[in-house]
């Protein structure tokens, strides 16, 4: 395991402290916690920016899509418990 130092002013310390208490940490684990809560949601945020690139992508070059009624109508009656059908892709109109 490795050491790394950090300068943060004597506001944030003392805020740091009082939120680890609160969570029946110490600072150090309070800060690590923190660290590897934000590196895990940018991990998250690179791959579901990864996924959108590529469905983007997939409509560029196919020119098909799904209407947001038509999938707004299927994610509802999911959510209902329903099995629709599948909303089919087609062709964007311009």
């Amino acid at each position: 395991m490795s050491t790394t130092t950090i300068r943060i002013d004597d506001d944030l310390k003392a805020r740091i402290a009082a939120a680890a208490e609160s969570a029946g940490k110490t600072s150090h684990g309070f800060i690590v916690d923190a660290i590897s809560q934000t590196v895990e949601q940018a991990e998250l945020n690179d791959d579901f920016h990864r996924v959108a690139d590529e469905r983007w992508a997939k409509i560029l070059a196919t020119g098909k899509t799904v209407s947001w009624d038509e999938m707004r109508t299927y994610l509802a009656a999911r959510a209902r418990g329903e099995t629709p059908h599948r909303p089919r892709a087609r062709k964007m109109v311009r």
